[in-house]
Protein backbone atom coordinates (compact mmCIF):
# COMPACT_ATOMS: atom_id res chain seq x y z
CA UNK A 1 0.00 0.00 0.00
CA UNK A 2 2.48 2.47 0.94
CA UNK A 3 4.69 2.34 -2.58
CA UNK A 4 0.88 3.66 -4.18
CA UNK A 5 1.50 6.92 -1.85
CA UNK A 6 2.27 10.17 -3.78
CA UNK A 7 5.39 11.52 -1.58
CA UNK A 8 6.13 14.94 -3.61
CA UNK A 9 4.02 17.46 -1.38
CA UNK A 10 5.24 20.53 -2.59
CA UNK A 11 3.87 23.53 -3.59
CA UNK A 12 3.04 24.47 -7.16
CA UNK A 13 2.85 27.94 -8.65
CA UNK A 14 0.34 28.51 -11.80
CA UNK A 15 0.08 32.31 -13.81
CA UNK A 16 -3.24 33.03 -15.32
CA UNK A 17 -4.70 35.70 -17.41
CA UNK A 18 -8.06 34.62 -16.11
CA UNK A 19 -10.17 35.89 -12.97
CA UNK A 20 -9.35 33.53 -9.71
CA UNK A 21 -12.96 33.69 -9.08
CA UNK A 22 -13.15 30.92 -11.86
CA UNK A 23 -11.25 28.53 -9.82
CA UNK A 24 -13.01 25.22 -8.85
CA UNK A 25 -10.73 22.38 -6.80
CA UNK A 26 -12.08 19.02 -6.65
CA UNK A 27 -11.05 17.57 -2.54
CA UNK A 28 -11.69 13.99 -2.24
CA UNK A 29 -10.67 12.22 1.32
CA UNK A 30 -10.82 8.26 1.62
CA UNK A 31 -10.21 6.51 4.97
CA UNK A 32 -8.42 3.87 4.30
CA UNK A 33 -7.58 2.02 7.94
CA UNK A 34 -9.22 0.95 11.10
CA UNK A 35 -13.30 0.37 10.18
CA UNK A 36 -12.82 0.43 6.47
CA UNK A 37 -10.35 -2.07 6.66
CA UNK A 38 -12.09 -4.07 9.13
CA UNK A 39 -15.45 -3.81 7.12
CA UNK A 40 -13.79 -4.60 3.74
CA UNK A 41 -12.19 -8.14 5.12
CA UNK A 42 -15.57 -8.75 7.23
CA UNK A 43 -17.01 -8.48 3.94
CA UNK A 44 -14.66 -10.87 2.10
CA UNK A 45 -15.86 -13.40 4.59
CA UNK A 46 -19.38 -13.34 4.13
CA UNK A 47 -18.71 -13.50 0.79
CA UNK A 48 -17.26 -16.53 1.15
CA UNK A 49 -19.71 -18.04 3.42
CA UNK A 50 -23.00 -16.99 1.41
CA UNK A 51 -24.52 -20.40 2.55
CA UNK A 52 -25.45 -18.99 5.39
CA UNK A 53 -28.25 -17.11 4.00
CA UNK A 54 -28.92 -13.72 2.34
CA UNK A 55 -30.30 -11.54 5.27
CA UNK A 56 -26.86 -11.85 6.94
CA UNK A 57 -25.19 -10.35 3.64
CA UNK A 58 -27.80 -8.09 3.26
CA UNK A 59 -27.67 -6.19 6.71
CA UNK A 60 -24.16 -6.45 6.36
CA UNK A 61 -23.91 -4.79 3.19
CA UNK A 62 -26.03 -1.82 4.50
CA UNK A 63 -24.03 -1.36 7.41
CA UNK A 64 -20.45 -1.12 5.17
CA UNK A 65 -22.53 1.20 2.84
CA UNK A 66 -23.49 4.12 5.82
CA UNK A 67 -20.09 3.19 7.18
CA UNK A 68 -18.48 4.28 3.37
CA UNK A 69 -20.85 7.38 3.27
CA UNK A 70 -18.93 8.85 6.23
CA UNK A 71 -15.67 7.43 5.81
CA UNK A 72 -15.32 9.26 1.94
CA UNK A 73 -16.23 12.55 0.82
CA UNK A 74 -16.39 13.99 -2.02
CA UNK A 75 -16.57 18.24 -2.46
CA UNK A 76 -16.30 20.61 -5.56
CA UNK A 77 -14.53 24.09 -3.79
CA UNK A 78 -14.61 27.76 -5.37
CA UNK A 79 -12.24 30.29 -4.76
CA UNK A 80 -12.93 31.69 -1.02
CA UNK A 81 -16.41 30.10 -1.15
CA UNK A 82 -17.36 29.23 2.28
CA UNK A 83 -18.10 25.88 3.65
CA UNK A 84 -18.63 25.29 7.32
CA UNK A 85 -17.78 22.69 9.43
CA UNK A 86 -19.56 21.01 12.27
CA UNK A 87 -17.72 22.95 14.60
CA UNK A 88 -18.81 26.25 12.78
CA UNK A 89 -22.32 24.68 12.69
CA UNK A 90 -23.26 24.25 15.91
CA UNK A 91 -20.94 27.75 16.84
CA UNK A 92 -22.81 30.01 14.96
CA UNK A 93 -26.38 28.63 15.35
CA UNK A 94 -26.57 30.19 18.65
CA UNK A 95 -26.71 34.27 18.36
CA UNK A 96 -25.44 35.18 21.17
CA UNK A 97 -22.17 33.54 19.97
CA UNK A 98 -22.54 35.56 16.80
CA UNK A 99 -20.34 39.77 17.35
CA UNK A 100 -19.29 40.68 14.44
CA UNK A 101 -21.00 41.48 11.21
CA UNK A 102 -19.25 38.57 9.30
CA UNK A 103 -20.10 36.17 11.89
CA UNK A 104 -23.76 37.27 12.11
CA UNK A 105 -24.18 36.58 8.38
CA UNK A 106 -22.72 32.69 8.91
CA UNK A 107 -25.57 32.66 11.51
CA UNK A 108 -27.88 33.75 8.79
CA UNK A 109 -26.79 31.28 6.36
CA UNK A 110 -26.84 28.51 8.62
CA UNK A 111 -30.13 28.43 10.03
CA UNK A 112 -31.21 28.97 6.27
CA UNK A 113 -29.43 25.43 5.42
CA UNK A 114 -31.00 23.98 8.72
CA UNK A 115 -34.19 25.14 7.52
CA UNK A 116 -33.78 23.75 3.72
CA UNK A 117 -31.69 20.36 4.64
CA UNK A 118 -29.16 21.09 1.86
CA UNK A 119 -25.90 21.06 3.44
CA UNK A 120 -23.41 19.33 1.07
CA UNK A 121 -20.47 18.97 3.34
CA UNK A 122 -19.37 17.03 6.45
CA UNK A 123 -15.94 16.47 6.83
CA UNK A 124 -14.26 18.96 4.21
CA UNK A 125 -14.75 22.46 5.08
CA UNK A 126 -12.98 25.60 4.12
CA UNK A 127 -11.57 28.73 5.81
CA UNK A 128 -11.23 31.96 3.53
CA UNK A 129 -9.23 34.81 3.84
CA UNK A 130 -12.01 36.71 6.13
CA UNK A 131 -12.26 34.01 8.74
CA UNK A 132 -10.41 33.97 11.83
CA UNK A 133 -8.11 31.35 11.01
CA UNK A 134 -5.15 30.89 13.54
CA UNK A 135 -1.50 32.69 11.85
CA UNK A 136 0.14 29.41 12.91
CA UNK A 137 -2.25 26.37 12.67
CA UNK A 138 -0.99 25.93 8.76
CA UNK A 139 2.41 25.19 10.23
CA UNK A 140 1.17 23.23 13.49
CA UNK A 141 -1.26 20.95 11.56
CA UNK A 142 0.66 19.89 8.74
CA UNK A 143 -0.11 17.59 5.64
CA UNK A 144 2.33 14.95 6.34
CA UNK A 145 4.22 15.67 9.17
CA UNK A 146 3.02 15.20 12.82
CA UNK A 147 1.45 18.22 14.32
CA UNK A 148 3.72 20.10 16.45
CA UNK A 149 2.29 21.24 20.18
CA UNK A 150 4.22 24.85 19.36
CA UNK A 151 5.26 26.49 16.65
CA UNK A 152 9.05 27.30 15.93
CA UNK A 153 10.21 30.74 15.99
CA UNK A 154 10.99 31.25 12.22
CA UNK A 155 7.29 29.77 11.86
CA UNK A 156 5.55 32.18 14.26
CA UNK A 157 7.58 34.87 12.56
CA UNK A 158 6.72 34.07 9.08
CA UNK A 159 3.21 33.64 9.87
CA UNK A 160 2.75 36.96 11.42
CA UNK A 161 4.56 38.30 7.91
CA UNK A 162 2.35 35.78 5.57
CA UNK A 163 -0.99 36.53 7.18
CA UNK A 164 -1.13 40.29 8.03
CA UNK A 165 -3.61 42.24 5.85
CA UNK A 166 -2.13 43.86 2.79
CA UNK A 167 -3.75 47.14 2.54
CA UNK A 168 -1.55 48.58 6.09
CA UNK A 169 0.82 51.33 4.59
CA UNK A 170 4.32 51.47 6.83
CA UNK A 171 3.90 54.64 8.85
CA UNK A 172 6.56 57.13 8.17
CA UNK A 173 8.81 57.03 10.68
CA UNK A 174 10.72 60.75 11.84
CA UNK A 175 14.53 61.89 10.82
CA UNK A 176 15.20 61.83 14.45
CA UNK A 177 14.62 58.83 15.18
CA UNK A 178 15.71 56.23 12.38
CA UNK A 179 16.95 53.46 14.40
CA UNK A 180 14.56 51.69 17.25
CA UNK A 181 17.16 50.12 19.51
CA UNK A 182 14.08 47.79 21.39
CA UNK A 183 11.49 47.36 19.10
CA UNK A 184 8.44 46.29 20.23
CA UNK A 185 6.74 43.33 19.12
CA UNK A 186 3.55 45.20 17.59
CA UNK A 187 5.85 47.24 16.10
CA UNK A 188 7.53 44.11 14.59
CA UNK A 189 4.68 43.34 13.22
CA UNK A 190 3.68 46.54 11.66
CA UNK A 191 7.41 46.71 10.16
CA UNK A 192 7.22 43.85 8.32
CA UNK A 193 4.88 44.11 5.74
CA UNK A 194 4.68 42.27 1.81
CA UNK A 195 4.55 44.69 -1.15
CA UNK A 196 1.95 42.63 -3.10
CA UNK A 197 -0.94 41.68 -1.64
CA UNK A 198 -1.71 37.75 -1.28
CA UNK A 199 -4.89 36.08 -0.29
CA UNK A 200 -5.18 32.98 1.16
CA UNK A 201 -7.49 30.33 1.54
CA UNK A 202 -7.57 26.97 3.44
CA UNK A 203 -9.08 23.50 2.66
CA UNK A 204 -9.71 21.76 5.65
CA UNK A 205 -10.42 18.17 6.81
CA UNK A 206 -12.19 16.83 10.29
CA UNK A 207 -10.61 13.51 9.79
CA UNK A 208 -11.96 12.77 13.45
CA UNK A 209 -14.58 9.83 14.51
CA UNK A 210 -17.69 9.16 12.78
CA UNK A 211 -19.63 10.14 15.69
CA UNK A 212 -17.02 12.51 17.24
CA UNK A 213 -17.41 15.84 14.55
CA UNK A 214 -16.29 19.47 15.45
CA UNK A 215 -13.75 19.08 17.14
CA UNK A 216 -10.98 21.35 16.57
CA UNK A 217 -8.31 19.08 17.51
CA UNK A 218 -9.45 16.70 14.68
CA UNK A 219 -8.84 19.78 12.24
CA UNK A 220 -6.12 19.37 9.44
CA UNK A 221 -5.07 21.76 6.11
CA UNK A 222 -5.71 19.70 3.24
CA UNK A 223 -4.79 22.51 0.74
CA UNK A 224 -3.44 25.64 1.00
CA UNK A 225 -4.67 28.37 -1.90
CA UNK A 226 -2.64 31.73 -2.17
CA UNK A 227 -3.17 34.72 -4.81
CA UNK A 228 -1.88 37.47 -5.51
CA UNK A 229 -2.42 40.68 -7.69
CA UNK A 230 -0.33 39.43 -10.42
CA UNK A 231 -2.92 36.77 -11.24
CA UNK A 232 -0.01 34.26 -9.93
CA UNK A 233 -1.70 31.04 -7.80
CA UNK A 234 0.35 29.13 -4.90
CA UNK A 235 -1.20 25.88 -4.12
CA UNK A 236 0.25 23.29 -1.71
CA UNK A 237 -0.08 20.76 -2.45
CA UNK A 238 -0.26 20.28 -6.15
CA UNK A 239 -3.00 18.07 -7.80
CA UNK A 240 -2.29 14.57 -7.96
CA UNK A 241 -2.58 14.97 -11.81
CA UNK A 242 -2.77 11.09 -12.31
CA UNK A 243 -0.38 10.75 -9.59
CA UNK A 244 -0.84 8.38 -6.17
CA UNK A 245 -2.87 9.87 -3.74
CA UNK A 246 -1.38 11.95 -0.86
CA UNK A 247 -1.74 10.42 2.32
CA UNK A 248 -2.81 11.89 5.83
CA UNK A 249 -2.49 10.45 9.10
CA UNK A 250 -4.21 11.39 12.00
CA UNK A 251 -2.60 11.90 15.73
CA UNK A 252 -3.91 10.55 18.67
CA UNK A 253 -4.40 6.85 20.33
CA UNK A 254 -5.73 6.00 16.60
CA UNK A 255 -3.71 6.54 14.23
CA UNK A 256 -6.11 7.03 11.59
CA UNK A 257 -4.89 6.99 7.59
CA UNK A 258 -6.68 8.70 4.61
CA UNK A 259 -5.94 9.30 0.79
CA UNK A 260 -6.06 12.55 -0.29
CA UNK A 261 -7.03 14.07 -4.00
CA UNK A 262 -6.72 17.16 -5.65
CA UNK A 263 -7.87 17.53 -8.81
CA UNK A 264 -8.38 21.02 -11.07
CA UNK A 265 -12.54 21.43 -11.95
CA UNK A 266 -12.07 24.58 -13.40
CA UNK A 267 -13.86 25.26 -16.55
CA UNK A 268 -11.54 24.89 -19.46
CA UNK A 269 -11.31 27.75 -21.97
CA UNK A 270 -12.46 26.31 -25.57
CA UNK A 271 -9.94 26.52 -28.54
CA UNK A 272 -12.07 29.86 -29.92
CA UNK A 273 -12.43 31.43 -27.29
CA UNK A 274 -8.31 30.97 -26.30
CA UNK A 275 -7.48 32.10 -29.72
CA UNK A 276 -9.81 35.42 -29.59
CA UNK A 277 -7.95 36.05 -26.39
CA UNK A 278 -4.92 36.05 -27.66
CA UNK A 279 -5.76 38.46 -30.53
CA UNK A 280 -6.79 40.72 -28.10
CA UNK A 281 -4.16 40.90 -26.42
CA UNK A 282 -1.97 40.80 -29.20
CA UNK A 283 -4.02 43.85 -30.44
CA UNK A 284 -3.79 45.67 -26.77
CA UNK A 285 -0.23 45.49 -26.70
CA UNK A 286 -0.06 46.96 -30.01
CA UNK A 287 -2.13 49.79 -29.39
CA UNK A 288 0.01 50.53 -26.40
CA UNK A 289 3.36 50.30 -28.08
CA UNK A 290 1.86 52.70 -30.79
CA UNK A 291 0.48 54.98 -28.28
CA UNK A 292 3.82 55.80 -26.61
CA UNK A 293 5.73 55.59 -30.09
CA UNK A 294 3.08 58.81 -30.66
CA UNK A 295 4.28 60.47 -27.68
CA UNK A 296 8.19 59.68 -27.70
CA UNK A 297 8.63 59.51 -31.60
CA UNK A 298 9.79 56.63 -33.75
CA UNK A 299 13.70 57.77 -32.89
CA UNK A 300 13.45 58.48 -29.47
CA UNK A 301 16.07 56.71 -26.91
CA UNK A 302 16.05 57.20 -23.22
CA UNK A 303 18.84 58.94 -21.46
CA UNK A 304 21.28 56.33 -20.89
CA UNK A 305 24.90 56.68 -19.59
CA UNK A 306 26.82 53.22 -20.37
CA UNK A 307 30.32 53.43 -19.34
CA UNK A 308 33.43 51.52 -20.35
CA UNK A 309 36.85 51.71 -18.83
CA UNK A 310 40.50 50.51 -20.20
CA UNK A 311 44.14 50.80 -19.19
CA UNK A 312 43.80 50.68 -15.07
CA UNK A 313 46.67 48.80 -13.12
CA UNK A 314 44.12 46.31 -11.62
CA UNK A 315 41.60 44.47 -12.60
CA UNK A 316 37.21 43.99 -11.07
CA UNK A 317 36.79 47.39 -11.78
CA UNK A 318 33.71 49.77 -10.98
CA UNK A 319 33.24 53.24 -11.29
CA UNK A 320 31.22 55.82 -8.66
CA UNK A 321 29.39 59.17 -10.13
CA UNK A 322 27.08 61.73 -9.03
CA UNK A 323 25.99 64.64 -11.04
CA UNK A 324 26.77 68.06 -9.50
CA UNK A 325 24.20 71.21 -10.36
CA UNK A 326 25.11 74.57 -10.64
CA UNK A 327 23.05 77.48 -10.19
CA UNK A 328 19.67 77.95 -11.28
CA UNK A 329 19.40 74.16 -11.81
CA UNK A 330 17.17 72.13 -10.44
CA UNK A 331 16.48 67.67 -10.50
CA UNK A 332 13.35 66.05 -9.83
CA UNK A 333 12.57 65.54 -5.99
CA UNK A 334 13.73 62.15 -4.33
CA UNK A 335 15.64 61.92 -7.20
CA UNK A 336 18.60 59.85 -6.96
CA UNK A 337 21.47 61.82 -9.16
CA UNK A 338 24.51 59.33 -8.30
CA UNK A 339 25.31 55.91 -8.95
CA UNK A 340 27.81 52.89 -8.92
CA UNK A 341 27.80 50.47 -10.97
CA UNK A 342 28.90 47.07 -10.78
CA UNK A 343 32.18 45.41 -10.70
CA UNK A 344 33.37 44.10 -13.91
CA UNK A 345 36.46 41.98 -15.16
CA UNK A 346 38.42 43.10 -17.69
CA UNK A 347 38.52 41.18 -20.89
CA UNK A 348 41.31 41.92 -24.09
CA UNK A 349 40.37 43.79 -27.00
CA UNK A 350 43.39 45.38 -27.95
CA UNK A 351 43.71 46.35 -24.77
CA UNK A 352 42.29 45.25 -21.52
CA UNK A 353 38.90 46.53 -21.60
CA UNK A 354 35.98 46.87 -19.02
CA UNK A 355 32.40 47.05 -19.98
CA UNK A 356 29.92 48.11 -17.64
CA UNK A 357 26.95 49.04 -20.03
CA UNK A 358 25.27 50.45 -16.32
CA UNK A 359 22.16 52.51 -17.58
CA UNK A 360 21.39 55.52 -15.84
CA UNK A 361 19.02 58.68 -16.44
CA UNK A 362 18.16 61.94 -14.88
CA UNK A 363 16.14 64.66 -15.66
CA UNK A 364 17.04 68.09 -14.49
CA UNK A 365 15.28 71.76 -15.25
CA UNK A 366 17.41 75.12 -16.16
CA UNK A 367 15.73 78.74 -14.35
CA UNK A 368 16.77 81.49 -15.23
CA UNK A 369 15.83 84.47 -12.46
CA UNK A 370 17.86 87.79 -14.00
CA UNK A 371 16.34 87.66 -17.78
CA UNK A 372 18.45 90.67 -18.58
CA UNK A 373 21.47 88.88 -18.07
CA UNK A 374 22.99 87.30 -21.10
CA UNK A 375 25.41 85.17 -20.22
CA UNK A 376 25.24 81.54 -21.11
CA UNK A 377 24.47 78.91 -18.28
CA UNK A 378 27.31 76.44 -16.86
CA UNK A 379 25.90 72.68 -17.48
CA UNK A 380 25.46 70.25 -15.35
CA UNK A 381 29.19 68.12 -14.53
CA UNK A 382 29.48 64.59 -13.51
CA UNK A 383 32.21 63.94 -11.10
CA UNK A 384 33.93 60.06 -11.22
CA UNK A 385 36.00 57.99 -9.95
CA UNK A 386 37.21 54.39 -10.55
CA UNK A 387 38.03 51.60 -8.07
CA UNK A 388 39.24 48.33 -8.03
CA UNK A 389 38.28 45.22 -5.75
CA UNK A 390 39.94 42.49 -5.55
CA UNK A 391 39.76 38.68 -3.94
CA UNK A 392 40.49 39.61 -0.45
CA UNK A 393 38.14 42.57 -0.35
CA UNK A 394 41.46 44.92 -1.02
CA UNK A 395 40.02 48.57 -2.85
CA UNK A 396 42.08 50.43 -4.99
CA UNK A 397 41.14 54.02 -6.14
CA UNK A 398 42.28 53.76 -10.08
CA UNK A 399 41.54 57.32 -10.81
CA UNK A 400 39.41 60.25 -10.77
CA UNK A 401 37.81 62.29 -13.61
CA UNK A 402 35.06 64.80 -14.36
CA UNK A 403 32.38 64.91 -17.40
CA UNK A 404 30.72 68.35 -18.88
CA UNK A 405 27.14 67.12 -19.96
CA UNK A 406 27.38 68.33 -23.46
CA UNK A 407 24.68 71.34 -24.13
CA UNK A 408 23.41 70.01 -27.53
CA UNK A 409 21.11 66.86 -27.76
CA UNK A 410 21.33 63.83 -29.26
CA UNK A 411 24.03 61.28 -29.48
CA UNK A 412 27.80 61.61 -27.34
CA UNK A 413 30.66 59.50 -26.93
CA UNK A 414 32.87 61.12 -25.06
CA UNK A 415 36.21 59.79 -23.26
CA UNK A 416 37.32 61.23 -20.23
CA UNK A 417 41.25 60.47 -19.07
CA UNK A 418 41.76 60.17 -15.17
CA UNK A 419 44.21 60.44 -12.66
CA UNK A 420 44.98 59.71 -9.08
CA UNK A 421 47.15 61.58 -6.21
CA UNK A 422 50.70 60.12 -6.04
CA UNK A 423 52.37 59.50 -2.72
CA UNK A 424 56.20 59.31 -2.77
CA UNK A 425 58.30 56.59 -1.31
CA UNK A 426 58.60 52.86 -1.28
CA UNK A 427 55.69 51.99 1.72
CA UNK A 428 53.39 53.69 -0.26
CA UNK A 429 53.42 51.70 -3.06
CA UNK A 430 53.65 48.70 -0.47
CA UNK A 431 50.50 49.31 1.33
CA UNK A 432 48.72 49.59 -1.81
CA UNK A 433 50.06 46.73 -3.29
CA UNK A 434 49.95 44.05 -0.03
CA UNK A 435 46.93 45.81 1.67
CA UNK A 436 45.14 48.47 -0.82
CA UNK A 437 44.26 51.55 -0.08
CA UNK A 438 45.63 55.01 -1.71
CA UNK A 439 45.55 58.71 -1.51
CA UNK A 440 41.63 59.87 -1.57
CA UNK A 441 40.38 63.19 -2.45
CA UNK A 442 38.21 64.69 0.55
CA UNK A 443 36.33 66.95 -2.05
CA UNK A 444 35.66 65.33 -5.26
CA UNK A 445 35.45 68.59 -7.07
CA UNK A 446 39.19 69.37 -6.51
CA UNK A 447 39.25 67.33 -9.90
CA UNK A 448 38.09 70.44 -11.73
CA UNK A 449 37.03 73.36 -9.58
CA UNK A 450 36.67 73.18 -5.90
CA UNK A 451 33.30 74.49 -4.71
CA UNK A 452 35.01 76.75 -2.13
CA UNK A 453 37.22 77.95 -4.22
CA UNK A 454 36.36 82.26 -5.37
CA UNK A 455 40.15 83.48 -6.62
CA UNK A 456 40.96 84.08 -10.04
CA UNK A 457 43.26 81.44 -10.04
CA UNK A 458 43.93 78.04 -8.65
CA UNK A 459 47.25 76.63 -7.89
CA UNK A 460 47.86 73.06 -7.57
CA UNK A 461 51.69 73.39 -6.99
CA UNK A 462 53.22 70.60 -5.57
CA UNK A 463 50.22 68.10 -5.81
CA UNK A 464 51.79 65.07 -7.21
CA UNK A 465 49.45 63.16 -9.55
CA UNK A 466 50.05 60.09 -11.83
CA UNK A 467 47.76 59.71 -14.84
CA UNK A 468 45.98 55.88 -15.28
CA UNK A 469 43.42 54.90 -17.77
CA UNK A 470 40.15 56.59 -19.33
CA UNK A 471 36.64 55.80 -19.34
CA UNK A 472 34.61 56.07 -21.97
CA UNK A 473 30.44 57.30 -22.02
CA UNK A 474 28.04 56.81 -24.09
CA UNK A 475 25.27 59.88 -23.45
CA UNK A 476 21.53 59.90 -25.51
CA UNK A 477 20.72 63.77 -24.43
CA UNK A 478 17.23 64.84 -24.73
CA UNK A 479 16.23 69.09 -24.92
CA UNK A 480 13.20 70.50 -24.17
CA UNK A 481 12.68 74.63 -24.06
CA UNK A 482 9.94 77.18 -23.51
CA UNK A 483 11.30 78.58 -26.76
CA UNK A 484 9.85 75.47 -28.48
CA UNK A 485 6.35 75.34 -26.86
CA UNK A 486 5.77 79.35 -27.46
CA UNK A 487 6.62 78.56 -31.22
CA UNK A 488 3.99 75.73 -31.21
CA UNK A 489 1.41 77.59 -29.59
CA UNK A 490 1.92 80.52 -32.13
CA UNK A 491 1.54 77.85 -34.92
CA UNK A 492 -1.91 76.84 -33.49
CA UNK A 493 -3.47 80.26 -33.19
CA UNK A 494 -2.19 80.74 -36.42
CA UNK A 495 -3.88 77.67 -37.42
CA UNK A 496 -7.62 78.66 -35.61
CA UNK A 497 -7.66 81.77 -37.64
CA UNK A 498 -7.08 80.27 -40.91
CA UNK A 499 -9.52 77.70 -39.97
CA UNK A 500 -12.31 80.58 -39.18
CA UNK A 501 -11.57 82.08 -43.02
CA UNK A 502 -12.60 79.00 -44.19
CA UNK A 503 -10.00 76.37 -44.36
CA UNK A 504 -6.85 75.58 -46.25
CA UNK A 505 -8.91 75.53 -50.33
CA UNK A 506 -10.83 78.84 -49.46
CA UNK A 507 -7.61 80.77 -48.27
CA UNK A 508 -5.87 80.12 -51.35
CA UNK A 509 -8.25 81.07 -54.00
CA UNK A 510 -8.72 84.39 -51.64
CA UNK A 511 -5.38 85.24 -51.82
CA UNK A 512 -5.29 84.54 -55.50
CA UNK A 513 -8.09 86.74 -56.27
CA UNK A 514 -6.67 89.23 -53.95
CA UNK A 515 -3.52 88.92 -55.53
CA UNK A 516 -5.11 89.16 -59.02
CA UNK A 517 -6.81 92.40 -57.97
CA UNK A 518 -4.18 94.34 -56.81
CA UNK A 519 -1.83 93.69 -60.32
CA UNK A 520 -4.96 95.25 -62.01
CA UNK A 521 -5.38 98.15 -60.49
CA UNK A 522 -1.44 98.49 -60.07
CA UNK A 523 -1.51 98.29 -64.11
CA UNK A 524 -4.06 100.65 -64.25
CA UNK A 525 -2.80 103.22 -62.29
CA UNK A 526 0.70 103.29 -64.38
CA UNK A 527 -1.50 103.20 -67.81
CA UNK A 528 -3.22 106.56 -66.22
CA UNK A 529 0.12 108.18 -65.53
CA UNK A 530 1.25 107.82 -69.31
CA UNK A 531 -2.14 109.63 -70.19
CA UNK A 532 -1.53 113.21 -71.55
CA UNK A 533 -3.41 115.73 -68.89
CA UNK A 534 -5.86 117.46 -71.45
CA UNK A 535 -7.05 113.51 -72.43
CA UNK A 536 -7.69 112.74 -68.89
CA UNK A 537 -9.96 115.87 -68.15
CA UNK A 538 -12.43 115.12 -71.39
CA UNK A 539 -12.73 111.69 -70.53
Amino acid sequence: MGDGWCTDTGESVYRSRDAVKNLRIRVRIQRVTSTAALSQHLHQQVLSQQERGVIELDTFSSHTQAASTIDAEELVVGWQEKFFSQYEMDLYQTESNCQTPLERQYHTEIMGMERSKRRQNQRIFTYTDFDRFSKWEEQAQSLLIPAQPTPTLLAERMANVRHRRQERRPSNVPKSRLITWEPSEEFIKNSHIINTPVQTMYIMGDLGPSGKLGLKENEYVLCTIKSDSNGVITIKPDFNNNRGAYRLETQGEKREVWRLYLENASSHIRAEEKEREQRMYRDLYTRHKEYLNSLVGQDFEMFFLSVSAQGYEYDNLYVHFFLDLPNNWSSVPFHCLSGVTQTCRTHSVGKDVAFFSYPFSFETFFHKEDESDGSLPQWPVMFFKVLSLDFWQRYRTEGYGFLVIPSTPGYHRMTCHTWRPLQSGTVAELRRFFIGGAPELEDISYVRVPGTFKGERLSRFGFRTQTTGSVTFTLNCIQHARAFIDANTLKKRRQTVLDQLGGHSQQGSVYNVLEAFQRARKRMQEARETLPRDLINTS
